[in-house]
């Protein structure tokens, strides 16, 4: 029996999918500051936009973020990277990713029989790897971690009298 033996496959991830998640129930402002690059008052908008359209309790502004499919062994043949931003939506306790509303785009391939509707396709399944890679985000612990900084970090610059918040 040919290919990679039981021991290989476990190990491999055929998706990959990393984000940095700002949990918005942390956002305490919403205004563009004067000083805001454009690329960052870009962002902040599309954030005060997720605020409104999915409220600040059980949502997260997920940016910096990409889904890469490997469809086979050789990354220099079958590589498809994906860009994406925008929410994920939890259950009330905050212990299971429900749905997600993002923005997602092809970045980077490498395959030579690539047509439009696969990349289609593989977009709309960004979604589906967004939704079970945060539940293992969830589980290990990263997301109780990711809001208890961000509120040591807001806490520290209220006492300050500083502004904190859409620049982490």
């Amino acid at each position: 029996m040919g290919g990679a033996d039981a021991k290989d496959r476990a190990t491999g991830q055929w998706v990959e999918v990393a984000f940095d998640c700002l949990p918005l129930r942390t956002i305490s402002r919403v205004d563009v500051p004067m000083d805001a690059s454009p690329k960052l008052a870009e962002k902040m908008l599309r954030v005060r936009s997720a605020i409104e359209k999915h409220g600040a309790l059980n949502t997260y502004y997920l940016h910096n973020a990409t889904c890469t499919y490997h469809l086979t062994n050789d990354p220099m043949q079958g590589m498809m990277r994906y860009r994406f931003e925008g929410v994920v939506l939890t259950d009330a306790s905050d212990t299971d990713a429900r749905s997600c509303d993002l923005l997602v785009q092809l970045a980077e391939e490498t395959c030579s029989w690539l047509n439009q509707a696969i990349v289609d396709w593989l977009a709309e399944t960004v979604q589906r790897s967004v939704l079970v890679e945060f539940n293992r985000y969830i589980r290990a612990g990263d997301l109780t971690k990711t809001v208890e900084r961000i509120e040591q970090l807001q806490q520290a610059s209220d006492d300050a009298g500083g502004y904190v918040g859409m620049y982490l």
